[in-house]
């Protein structure tokens, strides 16, 4: 897998936890740690896209 192909994946790996985020802070009795464990999961690959866009 080239880098532009990894890139495109892990952005879409983070529109999918941004949604998964939106949804679980809108839902009754959000569960404040699993939110908290998404946004994390979202940063790291938000890290991850900045760096191969670096290299």
């Amino acid at each position: 897998m080239n880098i532009n192909s990894r890139i495109a994946v892990l952005q879409q790996r983070h529109i999918s936890l941004d949604k998964a985020v939106e949804i679980a802070q809108k839902s009754p009795g959000a569960d404040h740690l699993e939110v908290s464990e998404l946004k994390k999961k979202k940063l790291l690959l938000k890290e991850e896209i900045s760096r191969l866009v670096q290299a």
